[in-house]
């Protein structure tokens, strides 16, 4: 059980500027360009829509259904491209939204786009109909047979509902990782399938200049950026630096750290706190990739990742031999000093979750009395050795957190003294409103951490966050 604690008071903080104020101000720009540029799509796709007649065209039933049609899936185009760039790693976002929210982003912009396309199918298919229910069977066969590009069309579609199918929690919940994953990459050919129907039939797509130009930028580009950053970077990267296993060790039941070493790693230019999608060669499931986040500071020469047994296939890495072939891609994610704004830090997380917290305290700038580093446990803290050795040597403060959570509502175990979390947080840590905080964990967990971090007045700006879990 843990005891009541009070820190001692925080030393004053230094007078300096905020840390890399010109690199929060061209991610926040990243950011806001990227937004207009989306709006500023579904904006012109609307326009064209209206200047078609997309409003006035609706004198019979049967019109109405095929205007809304065509909105949606002009709509539902543009975010579908959208999807694809989301997921297409492109570093300059990957550095500005980060995973996690690059992740929310990509899962709202999919589920709304295919909805999109859904509705398009069912309300241009209705249409040609004439409205009629009855003649729908017949008008199906005729479109999909008679029409070009629409069997292909039809084949995307069926491989988007799937995706999104499989992409809700209750049935990702009874998938296995690799499954699902797999099972998802089946978005970028039903993106691909859609292309010759629309370019083929689609009037709103191909009726002037100006319209085609604007598509076959923006499926080209899209298609660029995934051959660019999802095949040739990591072809490039793994063909450079040649990763291998140099040792496995044992950090806690169920629990392994993968010591890797190659070529000229310190042109990889990865940074503490962020991770990698490996692929571990010579082994059943190495077609598939598997995200670690880095558990030790990049140096150049070497790097550690530290997996656990999460029931994946991740506890197969305590069988990997010396000299085992791995494949990478990344680095990725913005839980690294990147992010950070202002000259304290803290580092909050649970379980696996504290190897980039690890990573962090060990590789980030700060001065002595800067960073407090707290960690969630049950029993033993992982890396509780070293981080106590990294801390005595920089000046960090450490505080574990053992036992099983006090109530389903809170993130603490018991405590001596009845308070709530949000109390509790500044009791330990008076200052964490003026405080970086880089927070890792469970998704469910790291909710309940957002929460007592608001109730202490802790601005979400400076709130950088990565769950784990799928």
């Amino acid at each position: 059980m843990s005891t009541w604690q009070t820190a001692p008071p925080p030393a004053p903080p230094r007078t300096r500027p905020a840390v890399r104020p010109r690199t929060a101000a061209y991610d926040e720009g990243v950011r806001l360009a990227a937004g207009l540029a989306l709006w500023a799509g579904l904006l012109l796709v609307g326009y064209w829509w209206v200047q078609d007649g997309g409003v006035t065209d609706v004198s019979t039933p049967g019109d109405a259904l095929t205007s809304i049609g065509r909105l949606s899936g002009l709509v539902g185009s543009v975010l579908l491209l959208a999807q694809v760039l989301l997921m297409a790693r492109v570093p300059v976002l990957e550095r500005a939204f980060g995973q996690t929210r690059l992740a929310e982003l990509h899962r709202w912009v999919g589920f709304t786009s295919i909805n999109l396309v859904a509705l398009h199918v069912v309300t241009v298919t209705w249409g040609y109909a004439s409205g009629s229910l009855g003649a729908l069977p017949r008008t199906i066969w005729d479109l999909t047979w008679d029409y070009p590009g629409m069997l292909l069309a039809v084949a995307g579609a069926a491989c988007l509902v799937m995706v999104s199918v499989t992409s809700v929690r209750m049935a990702r919940r009874r998938l296995r990782y690799e499954s699902w994953h797999l099972l998802h990459l089946y978005a970028y050919l039903g993106v691909g399938l859609a292309l010759p129907h629309q370019l083929w039939t689609g009037a709103d797509l191909t009726s002037s200049g100006t319209r085609t130009a604007f598509w076959w930028t923006a499926w080209g580009a899209s298609a660029a950026a995934v051959l660019l950053w999802r095949v040739a970077l990591p072809a490039a990267v793994n063909l450079r630096h040649q990763l291998r296993v140099v040792g496995v060790v044992a950090e806690a039941p169920g629990t392994w750290s993968v010591h890797l070493a190659g070529r000229r790693l310190d042109r990889l230019r990865a940074e503490p706190g962020q991770f990698f999608q490996f692929r571990f060669l010579g082994r059943p499931g190495r077609t598939r990739a598997h995200p670690y986040s880095l558990s030790a500071a990049p140096d150049g020469r070497s790097l550690r990742v530290t997996v656990a047994d999460a029931g994946d296939g991740s506890a197969a890495v305590a069988t990997l031999a010396p000299g085992t072939r791995v494949l990478v891609e990344g680095p990725y994610g913005r839980l690294t000093p990147r992010a950070r704004e202002a000259g304290r830090v803290a580092l909050i997380g649970a379980g696996v979750g504290m190897t980039p917290l690890r990573a962090l305290l060990e590789g980030m700038d700060y001065a002595p009395g800067e960073a407090f580093y707290v960690e969630r446990c049950s029993t033993t803290g992982l890396f509780a050795d070293e981080v106590d050795r990294i801390a005595e040597a920089r000046g960090a403060d450490v505080l574990r957190l053992r036992g099983p959570r006090r109530a389903p509502d809170s993130w603490l175990p018991p405590l001596s003294r009845p308070v709530d979390d949000a109390t509790a947080l500044r009791s330990w840590i008076p200052d964490i409103a003026e405080r970086d905080v880089y927070l890792c964990g469970p998704a469910a967990w790291t909710d309940l951490v957002r929460r007592s971090l608001a109730a202490a007045g802790h601005p979400s700006s400076r709130l950088h966050v990565e769950s784990f879990g799928w």
